[in-house]
């Protein structure tokens, strides 16, 4: 049976009257990182908060490392890094992680531990506010390292990003999944070019997902050239 991080069974969603998940399943192996790829708009955040167990929902089960999302028994084992930043301008590094640490009855340790892991060694007194785009990316990361998370929800953790930072960042979540006590990932995106990035993939459009598959998977089974192309087929095919 294969061993699933994050299962998504029936998912449904609805909002100010609107669908905005339509009976969704969806299926997140462990220590993969998987790229839930799809444009604005088409319910991707809404997909994550209902992992991370913050999102009303109105049918179906999702289940996080075998627990219903949500429930006290992950509150430290998934971390979220949300699109809005989520450390105080005010704070340097390593007081906003301290103070975070104290939340979440992390070890008096940890703020060092994850500043080593996300590679700010040497930026701990910086005020987050004066931090490029992405070293608060990086402290936002660090904060949801802190204790013991098995899981990451990453949403659109690269936008606005140059093409190098971009490329570090998927190079840390690549060495956290594949250390020795693996972390899974789950990072939307709307970038298509990020999919090669992946070791798995759900496209997501209306409110569904369209496919399951890994980026080879899915080019060979749609014979496209690149994943934008392969999304474009299936949209088609659904029409």
């Amino acid at each position: 049976m294969m061993n699933y991080a994050v299962d998504v069974l029936g998912l449904r969603v609805v909002r100010g009257g609107q669908v905005v998940l339509h009976a969704v399943d969806a299926q997140v192996e462990v220590g993969s990182v998987t790229g839930l790829l799809g444009p604005s708009g088409c319910g991707k955040t809404t997909l994550l908060r209902s992992v991370v167990g913050v999102q009303k929902v109105a049918g179906g089960e999702v289940r996080v490392l075998g627990a219903p999302a949500g429930s006290a028994a992950l509150r430290d084992r998934i971390g979220y890094v949300t699109q809005a930043p989520s450390v105080y301008g005010d704070l340097s590094v390593i007081e906003n992680l301290r103070y975070f640490a104290a939340v979440l009855g992390a070890p008096r340790d940890d703020p060092d531990r994850v500043i080593a892991a996300v590679g700010l060694g040497g930026k701990e007194g910086a005020r987050a506010d004066r931090l490029s785009g992405g070293q608060r990316a990086r402290v936002s990361l660090a904060a949801a390292l802190l204790g013991t998370p098995k899981v990451l929800v990453l949403d659109e953790p690269t936008v606005g990003l140059d093409p190098v930072l971009r490329a570090e960042l998927w190079g840390l979540f690549h060495g956290l999944a594949g250390g020795d006590d693996p972390v899974t990932f789950l990072i939307s995106s709307h970038v298509m070019d990020e999919a090669s990035r992946c070791t798995r993939l759900l496209l997501m459009r209306d409110g569904r997902i369209l496919a399951s598959d890994t980026p080879e998977g899915l080019l060979a089974r749609t014979g496209a050239s690149d994943v934008e192309d392969a999304f474009l087929r299936l949209v088609g095919a659904a029409a």
